[in-house]
């Protein structure tokens, strides 16, 4: 992983959590210890099991985390791009992350340590208070997950999951800003590469998406949500 400088003052990520909840005034003395990095594509920078090196925050990217499940298969658990945070499960409760992640792009990382974490959360009230929320909303949408995983079939998870990437990442030029291998939807369905491809595929017949290699496109939205409109995925 090559070093990178990522100066908050002048980084134009709005979106970034840090950003978001110090000011510019209180930045100074932590972001002076954080440690900036370009992660390549398919790079992993947190090992599920490995000590807790504080929290990563994307700069600029796309990254998935991970959790091993039956039998060594990694369940892609989140999809991340550029203000997200990463390493967040575990921090201040275990001593190892609880989860693995890798770069699906080429990513820029801010990693702020364990100890200027507490620095922060000690002394700036309000970035507590924030990511006690950010930590309530987390937990929510596992729930939410949990549920999904029991209540719909495997065509309505990964009509769930393209609805969601669509959301995340948004579309241009007919196709959704993120590329994901048949494997990689898979994981994130809890389903079969098999059954991905042939549910993708059917799908495409059907006129509701588009496929550019690993590219896909929504092609008739309202129809897809109506699909698992039951489960209220929104």
């Amino acid at each position: 992983m090559k070093e990178e400088l990522a100066i908050c003052y002048t980084c134009t990520n709005e979106n970034c959590f840090i950003k978001k909840h110090l000011h510019l005034e209180q930045m100074k003395q932590y972001v002076a210890k954080k440690h900036s990095f370009v992660c390549k594509k398919s790079h992993q920078f947190i090992i599920e099991g490995a000590p807790i090196h504080g929290l990563y925050f994307i700069c600029k990217g796309k990254v998935k985390t991970v959790k091993t499940g039956i039998n060594g298969r990694e369940q892609i658990v989140r999809l991340t791009k550029n203000g997200d945070t990463i390493g967040f499960r575990g921090f201040g409760t275990s001593k190892r992350y609880l989860i693995g992640a890798y770069a699906l792009e080429d990513t820029v990382l801010c990693n702020f340590s364990n100890e200027t974490m507490m620095e922060i959360l000690q002394n700036v009230p309000e970035f507590t208070y924030a990511l006690m929320l950010f930590y309530a909303d987390e937990l929510n949408k596992s729930e939410n997950n949990i549920r999904k995983i029991a209540h719909m079939n495997v065509r309505e998870r990964i009509i769930d999951l393209l609805l969601y990437i669509h959301r995340k990442f948004g579309q241009t030029n007919g196709l959704i800003e993120i590329e994901l291998s048949r494997k990689e939807i898979a994981d994130f369905a809890g389903t079969t590469e098999e059954q991905a491809i042939r549910i993708l595929s059917s799908l495409k017949k059907e006129a509701l998406i588009k496929t550019v290699g690993k590219r896909i496109g929504l092609l008739a939205l309202p129809k897809l949500q109506s699909e698992i409109m039951e489960h209220k995925y929104f």
